[in-house]
């Protein structure tokens, strides 16, 4: 079938709307109506060029057979939610009518990471940014007579979308779609890293730096089990203010102001956690995180670096003597088959903020408009709105 995506012809470039053609879905794959799909700023490394290797990580691969990926043509998006149109063959979990929300991590169920309760590990993770399918190893989308890389193997800034099976998760019939779009990545992610990833327990002082789509829902999950203290960091205003409403008991705007007040706060023990979620993480904000953790702390390391930046600098002698963890955490470590139905069932009840996180909705024409407010700091979270 024919249907319009946003699609990148190479780093550097801006998303352009192309026709693109989706084979059927084979055995294990199922093709989804897209109804809302949510900007990331994961899809953005791929269009500055800050998620492409350079020479030197390229050379470092190559000594180590590392094949770099052929990345480009790629359909952008992977937060999701539609409506199943049709499924393969041995499609056992959603059928056609089904509403469902994409998982940017696949869930194979049988490999040795699932089968520990690691699914954010999946081995079949390591196909996800690939022009070949994880099912059968062949492409099910093209550019004409090109085939076309699907972010992390979905796509969703397209109007269908053929992924696995293991990438798709049922929601209820009453949850709107913009709520199961957002807690396919962002709110997972955030509310993970600083729940599951970062440990925080009651009467903890939580440090969140950087406070976008992933970072507001780590001040609503650090909030929600306890944290006695959440001080969110952004050098954007508006970022600031709105975290106060998700949670936050105080904002900075940068980590140097951060730091007088976090130890204030606790008479100079500082943060027992510090979760790390700017859109691009600069290496440089690693040792300065780190002096806001106190001893024993631990600091989770959420947000991605340019793919090239290789040397960080660290105090480790300051890790070691102070007992501190740096701690790096992919999807909040979370296990996205039981969380995401436990996060819309605390949307459900009123727990849990997702409408508020929506700052605009865009037609997929808007998609550069749509990530230049993200870039700028314009959004918490804009979504494509295909309905």
């Amino acid at each position: 079938m024919k249907c319009r995506g946003a699609v990148l012809l190479g780093a550097g470039r801006s998303w352009e709307i192309r026709e693109i053609e989706l084979d059927p879905p084979r055995a294990g794959e199922v093709l989804v109506e897209i109804a809302v799909a949510g900007i990331c700023h994961s899809d953005d490394h791929y269009a500055t060029g800050d998620g492409v290797a350079g020479e030197r990580l390229a050379a470092i691969m190559q000594t180590h057979g590392i094949p770099l990926p052929d990345l480009y043509p790629m359909l952008g998006g992977h937060e999701g939610a539609g409506v199943v149109v049709e499924v393969g063959a041995g499609v056992q979990s959603v059928r056609p009518d089904d509403r469902v929300a994409t998982s940017f991590i696949p869930a194979c169920g049988v490999c040795r990471w699932c089968s520990s309760g690691l699914s954010y590990l999946c081995d079949l993770g390591a196909g996800t940014v690939a022009k070949e399918m994880t099912t059968d190893g062949t492409p099910r989308r093209h550019l004409g007579r090109e085939p076309l890389t699907a972010m992390t193997q979905l796509g969703t800034f397209a109007e269908y979308v053929v992924a696995a099976e293991s990438s798709v998760i049922k929601i209820d019939d009453d949850i709107p779609f913009h709520a199961g779009s957002l807690v396919s990545c962002g709110v997972m992610t955030g509310w993970g890293s600083a729940t599951v990833g970062a440990g925080t327990e009651p009467g903890d002082t939580v440090v969140v730096i950087g406070v976008g789509g992933v970072g507001m829902n780590a001040v609503q999950g650090a909030r929600a089990v306890g944290a006695k203290y959440v001080v969110a960091v952004d050098p954007v205003a508006f970022k600031r203010d709105s975290a106060l409403d998700f949670g936050a008991t105080h904002v900075a705007a940068s980590v140097d102001e951060a730091a007088p007040l976090v130890r204030h706060l606790t008479r100079a023990v500082m943060a027992d956690r510090v979760v790390l979620t700017p859109g691009v993480m600069p290496t440089e904000l690693l040792s300065p995180a780190m002096m806001l953790t106190r001893k024993g702390g631990t600091c989770v390391l959420t947000g991605l670096s340019r793919y090239d930046e290789l040397p960080v600098p660290l105090v480790l002698n300051d890790m070691v003597l102070s007992a501190k963890q740096l701690k790096g955490v992919l999807g909040g470590g979370m296990n996205p088959r039981a969380c995401l139905p436990m996060l819309l069932s605390m949307y459900r009840e009123g727990r849990l903020k997702l409408d508020e996180l929506v700052t605009r909705r865009y037609r997929l024409e808007q998609i550069n408009e749509a990530v230049d407010d993200m870039r700028e700091g314009r959004n918490i979270r804009g979504l494509i709105d295909f309905q």
